[in-house]
């Protein structure tokens, strides 16, 4: 007993000298709240998910920013449900650079297209400022028809990444000049007056590239490839675009090729209400994402052979939940950034093959993983 007393003696003195010393530091939180109206959320039939029958088409949706509490916030504010908490399969996704702990949305929207790390601020480059293909350019020998939507500028680092190879993500005028080499069949971004800005040389190897529509109408007897530049992609000024938009280029996509395609739709303003710290943006900003998800789910339930993944390039804010109530749609906030986080980010799947995506895994490898299902290489 005497010798059980002198260890736990010793210990008590011991175990302390080991312990981290605690930094304190001042530190304030942002808060924010909203109530928002209720939509409705689809709950698909589970038939065809987590089966290993063939993938045909895949529909990659991406929510800039869109960490865990980003969908809690949506989902509490919509009543307690959204589309994308309805499926059944879900992973997480580290989204780390190659030069840098917390991505920015050009390295992590790189690793998405290509499979690849990278550094920050590149597009489809390499750490060594080589070209990397990316999934279009990927798939183009198999005859699989591609197709980027974004509710950021055609020129923002996520879409970008899917066609464009810069050493800057801010390099906007040679991004757009990257356009008319693009193994793209399917191009809605906004806006309009960004594109009527790059130079009369750039507009026009575009305009002899693209079927340029003037609304999603007229997507459907349009062309192949076809170009769709909205006059404004603010939340209150472009109304349904990214649902209607997805589903009008689901269907376009559809008629372009037998053999398949693919899709990268992007939910960009989460983000960018997130750096704001506005809670009523970025979870309206969710809600609409939602309904572009909705769309997809939708499709791949009557379809059968398309597997449709959610995630995102990184978190923005640090965002917590401090409260809410939904049944009248209310949720309140807080923010402990306004920049990018490290955190991983949920992943959501629904289709054959969703099972390979039940796990922690790299942003680059959900992009190999979307190749191989396709092309089985």
């Amino acid at each position: 007993m005497k010798k059980i007393l002198c260890a736990l003696f010793l210990l008590a003195f011991t175990v302390p000298s080991f312990a981290q010393e605690v930094e304190k530091t001042e530190f304030t939180a942002y808060y924010g709240e909203t109530t928002v109206n209720n939509q409705s959320s689809y709950i698909p039939d589970f038939r065809i998910d987590g089966k290993n029958a063939k993938v045909r088409n895949v529909i990659l949706l991406i929510g800039d920013g869109m960490g865990l509490a980003a969908v809690n916030a949506g989902m509490y504010a919509n009543g307690g449900a959204l589309t994308l908490t309805n499926l059944h399969t879900y992973g997480y996704v580290r989204t780390q650079s190659d030069d840098n702990f917390t991505t920015d949305s050009a390295a992590s929207g790189t690793a998405y297209a290509t499979g690849r790390k990278t550094n920050n601020g590149y597009i489809g480059k390499d750490p060594d400022k080589n070209d990397i293909p990316n999934i279009p350019e990927k798939l183009e020998s198999y005859g699989i028809a591609c197709g980027v939507i974004s509710t950021d500028n055609l020129n923002g680092a996520t879409p970008a990444a899917f066609f464009a190879h810069q050493e800057s993500r801010n390099a906007t005028a040679e991004i757009w000049a990257d356009l008319p080499d693009a193994r793209l069949d399917f191009v809605s971004a906004g806006s309009m007056p960004v594109f009527e800005e790059q130079s009369d040389s750039t507009r026009t190897a575009i305009l002899e590239r693209y079927t340029l529509v003037k609304n999603v109408d007229a997507v459907d007897n349009a062309a192949a490839p076809v170009l769709f530049l909205p006059p404004s992609v603010a939340l209150d000024e472009r109304g349904d675009y990214l649902p209607r938009t997805t589903r009008a280029a689901i269907e376009y996509l559809s008629k372009q090729s037998k053999k398949g395609f693919f899709l990268m739709v992007e939910g960009a303003r989460i983000d960018k209400e997130e750096h704001s710290n506005n809670t009523d943006g970025f979870v309206r900003e969710m809600l609409d994402f939602d309904k572009a998800i909705e769309e997809a789910i939708r499709f791949a339930e009557k379809d059968g052979h398309t597997l449709v993944i959610i995630s995102a390039d990184h978190e923005t804010g640090g965002v917590a939940l401090r409260g809410g109530d939904p049944e009248k749609g209310y949720i309140r906030t807080a923010f402990a950034s306004t920049s990018h986080t490290a955190i991983t980010v949920p992943l959501f799947a629904y289709g054959p093959q969703s099972q390979q995506f039940r796990c922690f895994q790299e942003n680059s490898d959900v992009s190999n993983k979307i190749v191989k299902i396709l092309t089985g290489k």
